[in-house]
């Protein structure tokens, strides 16, 4: 299904900087592990729902993140007919909530989530998209308007259930007035939600918490309906040990509470780190508990069970995934307390001992210039790492066997020349402020690179 209008690839790419993934993989989700390929059948009529204040919205406690759709036998083109399947299946089991952007998908994303949900009646579903204007071309009135009608006809849809201004926060508050103050855009979406084109307006957030702190403090004039925020059991206390520019989600969640603003939950799964790249120990720990249970349950009742979160977000490749998120929401059953602290202090603590860079493969820092496959090299990286593979956690012999797999799987799974040692320190992967983590990219591919270097020399 080729774009042939509004957000084309090249402008996408402007936008973002991230269409050129390595691998499907990569780009829109992970591959099946062995305990995602056969999961059991959600109940119908079994979802929880979270109410709204201001709209009385009966929201999902599960939403679909549209992010990583399913392509054609891994190539560059979406999977509409899989789409489809999936949305039906959703909204069968009662997921309502549908969030998008204008830069998901290489650009693709609202044109595929229109298509799949306009075939249903329109009460049946929200649907959630954003005024994503990063690049500075869409900085002026007009452009940013554009998009926003642009999101309309892609979504086919007179009225936008809940709208957010995309990603404040990165490049501080000069950065968001750019976006929205000086153009007048926030004036002109609040004008837009008076009229009910919006019914719902909100803010998702990463980055400089001046920003954050600024829209809440001033929450009496803009009157938030809700607000986006990344919300996991290693965010909640550790979100800023992991990177100091970010911010413990236990904090922002707090905010949003004493004001009564609903928390809509991004990233309960830290881009598949909670469950892919788990340290051994805790999805041992986690099996021993609940062995009926998938890994990825635990993080999703993690980030339902707290008062006040709407719903949370998943980006769901494969219907596989689909429905194991459904099994954790039809219904929810809340953590105790014992189970909450167990995550936060058993599981999260010993996670944060692991050395490893906070990236969620959001691919927001691609295309790099020079054809590096960061995300790749990262997620690589992290594996290794979790699985203790240094030095001081196994015996010789095992670290001898485990570099020489470390090498070989790094050459297997990244071409030569998209590896770490091919970084010029060019910083256009920083320069770009995408980086919903906030990672010095160009620092941590130097010390991957240096990694290798290393264990190349330990094995001659």
């Amino acid at each position: 299904m080729k774009k042939d209008n509004q957000i084309s690839r090249r402008s996408f790419l402007k936008l973002m900087g991230a269409g050129a993934a390595t691998t499907i993989a990569a780009a829109c989700g992970s591959k099946k592990t062995d305990e995602e390929q056969t999961v059991s059948e959600p109940p119908v009529g079994k979802m929880t729902y979270r109410t709204t204040p201001n709209t009385g919205d009966k929201v999902s406690i599960l939403g679909y993140g549209m992010m990583r759709l399913p392509q054609i036998d891994e190539s560059e083109e979406f999977d509409q007919e899989m789409i489809n399947q999936q949305v039906d299946y959703a909204i069968e089991h009662g997921l309502n909530y549908f969030d998008t952007s204008p830069v998901y998908c290489r650009g693709m994303s609202e044109r595929c989530t229109g298509i799949a949900l306009h075939r249903h009646p329109r009460e049946k579903y929200f649907v959630a998209t954003k005024l994503s204007n990063f690049d500075e071309s869409y900085w002026s009135q007009e452009a940013s308007i554009q998009m926003y009608h642009d999101s309309m006809k892609e979504l086919q849809v007179d009225y936008i259930d809940y709208y957010l201004l995309h990603s404040v926060g990165g490049g501080g508050m000069e950065n968001f007035s750019k976006r929205y103050l000086d153009n007048g855009m926030l004036d002109f979406l609040l004008e837009e939600r008076k009229a009910g084109r919006i019914r719902n307006l909100g803010f998702s957030y990463h980055g400089d918490i001046e920003v954050f702190d600024y829209l809440l403090a001033n929450n009496d004039k803009y009157h938030w309906d809700f607000v986006q925020i990344q919300l996991n059991y290693l965010d909640w206390n550790y979100a800023d040990e992991m990177n100091k520019r970010n911010t413990d989600a236990s904090y922002l969640y707090d905010e949003l509470q004493k004001r009564g603003i609903p928390a809509v939950i991004m990233e309960p799964l830290l881009g598949g780190r909670l469950v892919k790249d788990l340290p051994q120990f805790a999805v041992n720990e986690l099996k021993k508990r609940e062995p009926q249970r998938s890994i990825a349950s635990w993080a999703f009742r993690y980030a339902g069970t707290r008062k006040g979160v709407l719903t949370v977000l998943s980006g769901m490749t494969y219907m596989e995934h689909l429905k194991d998120n459904l099994l954790s929401y039809c219904p929810l059953e809340p953590l105790t307390e014992e189970e909450q602290r167990f995550l936060d202090r058993d599981i999260a603590h010993q996670i944060m001992e692991e050395d490893t860079i906070p990236c969620n493969n959001c691919q927001y820092c691609m295309p790099c210039p020079y054809g590096i496959d960061i995300p790749g090299i990262f997620l690589h990286y992290n594996k290794w790492k979790v699985e203790n593979m240094l030095p001081e956690d196994k015996g010789a012999e095992d670290y001898r066997r485990n570099r020489r797999n470390y090498l070989i799987s790094l050459d297997r799974n990244i071409p030569r020349d998209r590896q770490p040692d091919h970084c010029i320190q060019c910083g256009r992967c920083i320069h770009q402020k995408h980086c919903p983590q906030k990672i010095n990219i160009p620092k941590e591919l130097e010390r991957v690179a240096q990694l290798v270097e290393q264990l190349k020399r330990d094995n001659t």
